[in-house]
């Protein structure tokens, strides 16, 4: 009953929240309302409505997501839109892309710590067999091991990967893929690397040059903020030699700005 009552404020307060508000003010203090998987959700089926998709709000979310919390999105995706997650990504993608986000949409990614050394030389030796030695590439062997091993198990890999082929697995993808695959791809080796390394950089991608991808940047900040956004600020800082405050204040202006810098909290 407690949790009706509470459900029941919570929607009442956010649409008078739209009601009252607008523009990326009122995206930002709605998605702080929201519950993150049901947020993801909204903007996953954003990202695939309408004419075009956003292939990099995809491969964001379901690249970077833990089992659970994918799990849990697809459930509110269902129960919020009266749709399959995954029968709107085969619809809206093609190709081994849509194969890639199909993998991940399975939530079957191995999340033990254990590192098998064995496999890691294995699949490295695989992977250079199907990527650079060969002519063409085997799109389908990287689906497999990107999309289901473990990411300690996958950074092993990539370390095995630079001895045999003598080139770093980023610069190969880089090499051998394009388009929506390749960022996909990338996205998975960056995460498996360092998750606030990507995050850090999607920030900055949507900041820099003329205008501000704001859809991305409120993404980011509110999904990570009680997350990881201490440890991406720093990889910001470390990256692009300018605090994430300092350029969220110089890219933003009124309330929304407030409203951001408060949650990215101090501007070191």
């Amino acid at each position: 009953m407690g949790e009706s009552i509470a459900q029941t404020f919570l929607y009442d307060l956010m649409n008078d929240l739209k009601s009252e508000l607008s523009g990326n003010l009122e995206q930002c203090l709605l998605a702080m309302f929201e519950p993150t998987t049901l947020y993801d959700a909204k903007q996953l089926r954003k990202a695939m409505k309408g004419a075009g998709t956003d292939e990099s709000c995809l491969i964001e979310i379901l690249c970077t997501r833990t089992n659970q919390e994918i799990k849990e999105i697809k459930e509110q995706y269902k129960s919020f839109f009266q749709r399959d997650l995954e029968k709107d990504c085969v619809s809206e993608t093609s190709g081994h892309f849509k194969r890639l986000l199909v993998s991940l949409c399975q939530a079957n990614r191995d999340e033990t710590n254990s590192v098998d050394m064995a496999k890691a030389t294995k699949e490295a030796n695989e992977l250079f067999q199907a990527g650079e030695k060969k002519w063409g590439t085997d799109e389908s062997r990287f689906n497999v091991v990107l999309a289901s091993r473990s990411f300690p198990q996958l950074r092993a890999t990539f370390t095995e990967y630079v001895k045999i082929s003598q080139r770093d697995i980023l610069n190969s993808i880089d090499r051998e893929m394009s388009g929506d695959l390749k960022e996909g791809f990338k996205t998975v080796v960056q995460c498996a690397s360092s998750r606030p390394t990507y995050f850090a950089e999607r920030l900055w991608k949507s900041m820099k040059g003329a205008g501000t991808d704001d859809n991305t940047l409120i993404r980011v900040v509110v999904s990570r903020s009680e997350i990881d956004l201490v440890e991406i600020k720093t990889a910001f800082l470390q990256m692009y030699h300018k605090t994430l405050y300092k350029m969220i204040e110089g890219d933003t202006s009124g309330d929304y700005k407030k409203l951001l810098l408060a949650l990215v909290g101090s501007s070191i």
